[in-house]
């Protein structure tokens, strides 16, 4: 290959490497740091053996990301506060279709899966992502990971039924979550309590990401009382100069409140049954540099 068609290449191939990457790690600048290594990889490599780039490249990140799960692990045992994962930005445009695999894609990345999957193990993990985002056969994954057929079955079931157990069901209707986010954030800004009151369901629950650099609560807060009342006061008390506007955030519609020309916080909701489930505010000024501000 040229050095031009190596380059091309890779950069096809480069959102399947980046969504590999992120739903392993969830973290964007950790994702992003992986592809450039898989980059180093492949561009060094020689590719005479190389009859597959993609299954290549997807192997390669795979293992990357997989040793850096580990080591990212080994360092964020002292995080202050609940975690939530990096905010990423999704548009599948025209590049996904289909309507199943939209939803399936946009659930594999969803805030809500992605805090299950950080307590699978990095190999249960890695076999869930490529075994049901990217619907990989379990001999191509069983090759990626050099382990055999009959393992990575029972580490998918294994992963699979995790994940079911303890992930919330809630609907994916985009259009009655835009809606809902729409009305929450007007309650919101109107101390409305009574209004924000009757958009969140009895049990909902309120998950706040500060890492300790910003104000967010340090538990998750749980009933409607607890969770109405807190984002009331917090809207009192920091929301004086925000200004917020909708994107697409991990599968879902979310709202980025962006203070002077900074991200300040994202939040995004999970809704069932016509009512606030879920509500996520990431606030940890880390997980934000990504997101445009304007």
């Amino acid at each position: 290959m040229s050095a031009d068609t190596v380059t091309d290449v890779f950069e096809e191939h480069r959102p399947v490497l980046m969504g590999v990457a992120y739903r392993m790690l969830g973290r964007v600048a950790d994702a992003e740091d992986v592809v450039q290594d898989a980059w180093l990889r492949w561009s060094g490599a020689d590719r005479g053996d190389v009859r597959e780039p993609r299954g290549y490249l997807v192997r390669v990140t795979t293992r990357l990301a997989i040793d850096r799960l580990r080591q990212i692990r080994a360092r964020s045992e002292a995080y202050v506060g609940p975690w939530l994962p990096e905010p990423y930005v999704t548009d599948f445009g025209d590049t996904v279709p289909d309507t199943a695999e939209r939803a399936v894609l946009a659930d594999s990345v969803s805030l809500a899966v992605l805090v299950v999957l950080e307590s699978l193990s990095p190999l249960e993990r890695a076999v869930f992502v490529l075994r049901e985002a990217f619907a990989y056969p379990y001999a191509d994954i069983a090759a990626m990971l050099d382990r055999g057929e009959a393992a990575v079955r029972q580490l998918a079931g294994r992963a699979r039924r995790h994940v079911d157990e303890r992930r919330p069901r809630y609907e994916v209707d985009p259009a009655q979550r835009r809606d809902l986010t729409e009305r929450f954030l007007a309650a919101a800004a109107e101390g409305d309590l009574e209004s924000l009151m009757s958009l969140l369901a009895p049990d909902v629950r309120l998950v706040g990401d500060s890492g300790g650099k910003a104000r967010a609560p340090l538990r998750i807060l749980e009933t409607a009382d607890k969770v109405g009342r807190f984002v009331i006061g917090a809207a009192r008390k920091d929301g004086a100069g925000l200004s917020f506007r909708l994107l697409e955030v991990n599968g879902g519609v979310a709202a980025l409140a962006v203070s002077g020309d900074k991200p300040d916080s994202v939040l995004q909701i999970d809704a069932a049954d016509g009512v606030v489930r879920a509500v996520y505010i990431i606030r940890n000024p880390d997980k934000l540099r990504s997101l445009p501000a304007r």
